[in-house]
């Protein structure tokens, strides 16, 4: 299907632990979606199997970008078709500025030998800065190396805003946050809310979706998706807990 992230019949684990149950998923263009569940619910195991993780084995089912599959795909050509994965924790990389990442990245998009110039670069990066609220000093620093946990996320949505990717899928960006920083990475990503960017919020939380308010919320239980419905449903969680929603038993 065209202009949507798409989940059909997803199955996948490690090992012999089965963690995802024929998931079915559809994520269109220009709307953000929230996963939210209890811890073992398989909810990072999604984000990790979408982004092509080698500990994760598929077992039936597809993930399709606008309507073309890319579990066949190395993990840097899903993101090259589009697909932008922010972790729970973001990897530190001394030595190497954000700067000098972020033009990495993007020259890795290009045709080869064709590479992006340099004054066309800063001036889109500083402009996706001011954009974000992030200090124009922040690129000359190692990508997360010494950050804290709200400049790790504020640096993963920068990359987001860089790339200009179709499908974002930001694996709980709230973890570890105070408000102030919450409200930081919040901005960040309503900033790039638009018609052609599909986005899928994972979280524990009903606190962040205060600050980026889905259009439909999902609660995911034992692999699967089992309940969906507007915004309102978060604040329904976060009243009656998860345990009053039906479970369903593993096939």
């Amino acid at each position: 299907m065209k202009n949507t992230l798409e989940i059909k019949g997803l199955k996948a684990g490690i090992g012999e632990k089965e963690i995802l149950h024929g998931l079915n998923l559809t994520v269109p263009k220009g709307e953000v979606h929230a996963i939210m569940g209890k811890n073992g619910s398989g909810k990072s195991t999604l984000a990790k199997v979408m982004a092509g993780h080698h500990d994760y084995e598929v077992r039936g089912g597809d993930v399709l970008l606008d309507g073309e599959s890319i579990l066949g795909l190395a993990p840097d050509v899903r993101a090259r078709t589009g697909l932008f994965l922010a972790f729970q924790y973001p990897s530190e990389i001394p030595g190497v500025t954000i700067a000098n990442f972020m033009r990495a990245a993007l020259n890795a998009r290009r045709a080869e030998g064709e590479e992006i110039d340099a004054v066309e670069y800063y001036n889109e990066l500083y402009q996706k800065m001011d954009l974000l609220k992030i200090d124009r000093s922040f690129t000359s620093r190692s990508v997360n190396d010494g950050f804290s946990g709200g400049e790790k996320k504020r640096n993963e949505i920068l990359q987001m805003a860089m790339l200009g990717p179709k499908y974002a899928v930001l694996d709980e960006t709230d973890s570890g946050l105070d408000i102030d920083a919450l409200k930081v990475v919040s901005h960040g990503v309503n900033s790039l809310r638009g018609p052609n960017l599909g986005i899928l919020v994972i979280t524990h939380y009903q606190r962040l979706l205060d600050y980026i308010v889905p259009d439909v919320v999902h609660v995911m239980a034992a692999g699967r998706i089992v309940k969906s419905g507007p915004k309102e449903l978060a604040l329904e969680m976060e009243k009656k807990g998860y345990d009053w929603v039906e479970t369903p038993v593993p096939a």
